[in-house]
């Protein structure tokens, strides 16, 4: 690292080829065009630099070593040269392109104008900036392996894809151009082969096509749309060239919505991941915890958003954030932010803010169903969309195993005790009640007998559910209570039973809690407790149960015969709509719509020439 004092100037002038009196006879520069050219560099006019940096009185200004070096390396000892004729001389013109090489290849010199210390691809590609390796965070980050993971399965799942000119299904991570800082974060992720979803979903995305796509909970379609929203957003002008953030309102550029709060963290710590060495920003909003703590890490800066709908619909009415810019909008879990509960809100985020409208963005969905009631909502918010199905996982009996035991209500309590001691080691229990007493009922009754156990649900403050998921999680507490609020979107690694201690009433819900076990290809068992107040759903279990090759009780066909009229009109909607496996487009009579014409294995290439 060179720093010069005025001393050295003098002795360098001895080594110049411009007459001494040409530079301190010029004119001094105007302070505020002075300061207009630290700021913009030798891209500016380099007369008034070259007669600032020249000038006598501005001698002890010269407190950075590049502008001197400029002047020591190419100047001349010869006495015969003449003055150069500022800005218009071809040496002068050498001169400012050496200059810029001399930038370049200084960028760890301390800059005492506060010019920009950047790597050279920032200068000379078209490449985001990547930031400087940080060995603790990415410790941090990466330290968990998805360990038990069948890859096998994948070839053996089935795939529906339709709309018009889809593109074609990526092979590996490798084959799709993503830019050097999501390939080293795919990397550290450790993601080999792309799950099937991922391997439709990504080229989809990554050519700007709006989605709607359906897969079981676990098959990671987290990544499918983190990884096309940070490579859209990297090669935004501002992630090209290093952009100042401003303190205060925030102007996204990305917005994922997400139904709890538990989802909305788990997102966001899966962005963290993908978006780490790039100048992208994630930031997660969420109710239940303090406003003050999020409004200021709000205001530091945020690229991408993921949000809550209430907590959001909170801060844009109190003007801390603009969604003029939205470039990327997300719904996870887009069937429950669709329904009775939500949709308002979805509404007005997406129709009374500034937000781009349809077409102006790219906007994508996904979700483990997708009745065609909600797909004909979700389409208001969607433009020319590719409608993708991907089979469960966990599929088969060799991934989720599925029980029904039938037992009455005032003997639950017993017959869960028995399952209990399968939860050992790092294998976690999920246990799952239909009522917020119930979780408590459960966590205090087997926590007096000596279980550890904690319990998860709605009416908890959001450091007692954080602390909750925390202990869970480590394997400290390892049987978990808990209410739907935990079924949706959560991806708790190891946990290998889940007790279905009451049965929901809708079949579609049942298939988001069994999703918590047999994640992406690990096994897992789900067993049910099942009694005549569960007779609604006999139906959708029967017919769940035979397409995965499951073991049927013997007497849950006298409970579907017996509640055959009831159970079908409570669970009409399950018709068809497990994974939402129909384009409602394509039931409506849209001939306009390509499709595979059923499902498919292994879709070839040949498929796709034929579209």
């Amino acid at each position: 690292m060179n720093q010069f004092v005025d001393d050295d100037v003098n002795d360098d002038f001895s080594k110049l080829n411009i007459d001494e009196k040409t530079i301190y006879n010029q004119p001094r520069a105007n302070e505020n065009d002075r300061n207009k050219n630290f700021q913009r560099g030798f891209n500016s006019n380099f007369n008034k630099q070259y007669d600032d940096y020249g000038n006598r009185n501005n001698r002890g200004r010269w407190n950075n070593s590049r502008y001197q070096k400029n002047y020591r390396n190419y100047g001349s000892n010869s006495s015969n040269d003449k003055p150069i004729n500022h800005g218009f001389d071809e040496a002068h013109k050498f001169s400012v392109n050496k200059y810029k090489n001399n930038y370049r290849d200084n960028r760890n010199n301390n800059d005492s104008r506060g010019f920009d210390q950047r790597p050279n691809n920032h200068i000379s590609s078209n490449e985001p900036v990547m930031t400087p390796e940080d060995p603790e965070l990415e410790r941090e980050l990466f330290t968990n392996e998805n360990v038990g993971i069948n890859f096998g399965k994948y070839d053996d799942i089935p795939v529906k894809i339709s709309g018009n000119n889809v593109p074609k299904p990526l092979d590996d991570f490798e084959s799709i151009q993503l830019g050097p800082i999501l390939n080293n974060n795919i990397r550290l992720c450790k993601y080999t082969i792309p799950t099937p979803v991922q391997k439709y979903a990504i080229p989809t995305l990554k050519s700007g096509r709006d989605i709607m796509a359906c897969a079981q909970t676990g098959s990671g379609k987290t990544a499918s749309f983190l990884i096309p929203i940070l490579y859209k957003l990297s090669m935004l002008p501002e992630m090209i060239n290093r952009y100042k953030r401003k303190r205060g309102p925030q102007n996204p550029f990305a917005l994922v919505l997400a139904p709890t709060r538990e989802l909305a963290i788990q997102i966001y710590e899966e962005a963290r991941k993908v978006t780490y060495r790039s100048q992208v920003k994630p930031v997660v909003i969420y109710g239940g915890a303090s406003q003050y703590d999020q409004s200021r890490q709000l205001s530091e800066g945020a690229d991408l958003i993921i949000a809550t709908p209430g907590r959001l619909i909170d801060f844009i009415n109190r003007h801390k954030i603009y969604l003029n810019r939205i470039k990327c909008l997300c719904l996870d879990e887009a069937d429950r932010m669709l329904d009775m509960g939500f949709e308002p809100q979805i509404r007005e985020i997406i129709e009374a803010s500034q937000m781009p409208g349809t077409g102006m963005r790219q906007t994508m969905m996904f979700s483990a169903t997708f009745p065609k009631e909600i797909q004909e909502m979700a389409s208001r918010y969607l433009n020319d969309y590719v409608y993708l199905t991907v089979g469960r996982v966990g599929s088969t009996t060799d991934n989720i195993k599925q029980e029904l035991v039938w037992v009455e209500d005032e003997n639950k309590l017993e017959k869960l005790m028995e399952y209990l001691p399968s939860a050992k080691d790092k294998e976690l229990m999920l246990v799952f009640v239909e009522m917020k007493r119930g979780a408590d009922f459960l966590e205090y009754t087997l926590f007096k007998r000596k279980y550890p156990v904690v319990a998860l649900h709605g009416d908890k403050c959001q450091a007692e559910r954080e602390l909750a998921l925390r202990k869970f999680k480590s394997g400290q507490f390892p049987v978990m209570i808990a209410t739907a609020v935990a079924a949706r979107g959560l991806d708790i690694p190891n946990v290998r039973y889940v007790i279905n201690y009451d049965l929901p009433s809708d079949i579609q819900e049942y298939v988001h809690r069994i999703g918590r076990t047999g994640r992406v290809g690990n096994l897992g068992t789900a067993i049910s407790f099942f009694n005549k107040k569960n007779g609604n759903i006999a139906d959708g279990l029967t017919k769940l149960l035979n397409e995965n090759n499951q073991e049927l009780p013997m007497w849950i066909s006298d409970v579907v015969d017996s509640n055959r009229f009831k159970a079908g009109f409570k669970n009409r909607k399950y018709q068809n709509s497990r994974f939402g496996n129909n384009d409602f487009r394509k039931q409506n009579g849209n001939n306009n719509i390509n499709s595979n014409n059923g499902w498919n294995r292994n879709p070839s290439v040949s498929w796709w020439n034929n579209e």
